[in-house]
């Protein structure tokens, strides 16, 4: 671990999910899913002097956007990722749906599954849609972020419908904790690996 990721800690891993996922909320909704590389902001303005006016050069890292993901499985995506030594951690934002705990009871069961014991193909396909379809499904956005010192934390915002006045605007709730998305943070953490 070097002096700088130790610096960081889980304060500063918040601090990264919410830059993330502000930037990615200025974009709007309907988005696909996108990566970013966390780098240590002295590196990359050693390497690209011209961005200093582009960058806060008091942040520790600076999240740098990848290219798309490819279509399909995310975890699949995700599993084919290594970060080179010079990225110092990664986030991911990604849209999904929210439901009640309660709701879970109302889901169509699981028909099949696979040798390796996973969900069928088949039966995720009608979870998501069935999820898509519910009457108090929320749609979200969920940014989880991972440090190579293994400081985790996770930013959702929950979209916010109008509130009744013609004039008012959607209202989005924020919820943040390192424990939102415990599978995404560690397939994130798996893409640090050497």
């Amino acid at each position: 671990m070097t002096e700088s990721e130790n610096r960081a800690g889980p304060g500063r891993v918040a601090a990264l999910a919410r830059e993330v996922e502000e930037f990615v909320a200025s974009g709007g909704w309907d988005q696909q899913p996108q990566l970013f590389a966390l780098v240590p902001t002295a590196d990359l303005l050693r390497q690209q002097p011209e961005l200093a006016d582009q960058l806060d050069q008091n942040s520790e890292f600076t999240p740098v956007a990848q290219d798309s993901l490819p279509e399909g499985d995310l975890a699949e995506a995700l599993g084919r990722i290594a970060w080179p030594d010079a990225v110092h951690g990664c986030a991911l934002a990604q849209e999904i749906i929210v439901l009640p705990p309660d709701a879970e009871q109302e889901l169509p069961g699981l028909t099949e599954e696979t040798d390796d014991g996973d969900v069928s193909e088949q039966d995720l396909q009608r979870l998501r849609q069935a999820a898509a379809d519910h009457p108090r499904r929320t749609e979200a956005r969920l940014v989880a972020a991972v440090l190579r010192d293994g400081s985790a934390s996770c930013v959702m915002r929950l979209r916010g419908g109008v509130t009744g006045n013609d004039d008012s605007e959607a209202v989005d709730e924020i919820v943040e904790s390192p424990d939102l998305a415990p599978n995404l943070i560690d397939a994130l953490r798996a893409t640090l690996q050497p």
